[in-house]
This record gives structure tokens, sequence and C-alpha cells, in this order.
């Protein structure tokens, strides 16, 4: 990914998303907001315990730094599903979200957003059809096939080619970070064994010691759904959150105390 500045915040962008004419993207990092003490300083979460007044600056220095009108901003109410919303005109948002861990679109100048802090962000953009999606992945999303689902509800929505789509995974917790019981463990390997010869050794590392866990790779995991998706270009960020606390609210890594990062996506 490419490290951008814009006055005091930082954010980054896919390289392989640069071919893409009028599209604006971006995973803000937790630099340049209001908001202090554990939330310091980009938190856009306003379930967190942040001050609503902090929450509208941030998010309206987020979306200053990319020139995005608030009144094109989508969202969803994230609940660590795979429901899909699809939007397939410019109407106005709902008072309240609806609850959904995908949203795609093939409106110009609509803009997608999220939050996060571990679970994995998933970009589509059909640079073909002209639309794009944005996924979030924690544990129960991956293995209820969000990442699948959603280039499902392209194709069935757009007529995307998996093969044309653009597929970006943004920071969030690596597999050398998130240790998991064997409950996540067992749905794991339920989902992922129909497709796969042997999901234990491909998304779960083994405990480091006697008395710890094994470890998930979500990013591996995510990345495989999309490719048997038949999604075939998938650039990886390879950041964990949760080791770089600096520049990314960690959930886990703040012991349930983190603020939430944006994620921004929109095609022209």
């Amino acid at each position: 990914m490419i490290r951008h500045k814009h006055d005091s915040l930082a954010y980054e962008q896919f390289a392989s998303f640069n071919s893409v004419d009028g599209l604006t993207h971006a995973v803000f990092t937790r630099h340049g907001g209001v908001s202090d003490g554990h939330l310091a300083s980009l938190n856009v979460g306003s379930t967190v315990g942040d001050h609503p007044e902090n929450v509208q600056e941030n998010r309206r220095r987020m979306l200053s730094a990319l020139d995005v009108d608030p009144a094109s901003v989508r969202s969803s109410w994230q609940v660590h599903g795979s429901e899909v919303l699809v939007l397939t005109d410019r109407a106005p948002g709902p008072e309240e979200p609806i609850k959904a861990d995908a949203i795609i679109t093939n409106q110009p100048d609509l803009t997608l957003e999220m939050r996060f802090a571990d679970c994995v962000p998933i970009l589509l953009v059909d640079p073909e059809k002209r639309a794009i999606g944005l996924a979030h992945a924690g544990w129960r999303g991956t293995v209820q096939g969000v990442a699948r689902r959603t280039v499902e509800a392209m194709q069935r929505a757009f007529g995307s080619d998996p093969a044309a789509l653009l597929a970006g995974i943004g920071p969030s917790i690596g597999p050398d970070s998130y240790e998991v019981g064997p409950e996540v463990i067992e749905q794991v390997h339920a989902y992922f064994a129909p497709h796969h010869p042997d999901p234990q050794s491909a998304f779960v590392r083994p405990p480091q010691d006697a008395s710890s866990n094994p470890h998930l790779d979500l990013w591996e995991a995510n990345r495989f759904d999309l490719q048997q998706s038949g999604v075939r270009q998938i650039e990886v960020a390879g950041t964990c959150t949760m080791i770089h606390q600096e520049d990314y609210f960690s959930h886990r890594g703040a012991g349930g105390k983190a603020g939430r990062f944006g994620v921004l996506i929109s095609l022209l």
C-alpha cells in the first residue's frame, strides 16, 4: 500500500487500484483527529464512548481529505455477519443504518464507508462495470463467506466478472497476533473444508507454546475465499493492527477499549 498525508491525517491506498480512472479510496490511520486518551485521535466510531462532536469532526476531516461530499456517504450497521447491502440508486440512506457487513454499488459518486479495529477491510473494484464493494470480515464474517457473498452479489446485481475485479485486503489483525479458541477453528474447518484439502494447515498456525491457543490467518482465509470466487487480482496490505497500534486502532490489542479507523471507497 502507498502512504499519503493530508495536513495531519495519514491514509493508505492500494497500489493496484491506481490504474482505475475515477476511483477514490483510502484506509485511514488513527492520526490527525481530535479525540483523546485511548481514542486518540481520528476515531470515527460512534459506539466506543467518544464525544459525538469529536466523532463528527473526525469524520469531517476524513471526508475532507478525499474531497468527499458528506451527502454521498452510505454506510451500514456492522454486525459480524455476511449480509450484502446492494445500492442501485442514489436515494438517501435510512435514518437508522441497515444491518449488513458488505455494501456494493454501481452508482457514481456514492461513497461507501465502514469502520474497523482488527477486522479485515475488503475493497472490491470492477473497472469494466464501474462498480465497487466494501466488506467487513471478522472471524464470524469470514466463516460465513462474506468475501465470497460480496463477489457473488456484484455478479448478480451488476454482471461483474470476478476475473475482472480488483481486490484489496486492508490492515487488520495478523496471523502472528490473532489467537483464537477451538470453537473458532472448528468453524473455520467447517466452512473451508469443502473447498480446501487442508484448511487447518492453510489458515491456522499451531500454538506458540503449551499455554497458548492456535492463531488464525484472516488474511489468507479471505484471500483464498476471493480466489475461489474467481478473483485473480488481490493485493494484501499485510499490516497487523495489533502490532502497529501506533498507526491503527486494535480492539484485541487495547483490551476491547479501542476507537475505529475509517475506510472509504467511491467511483465516479
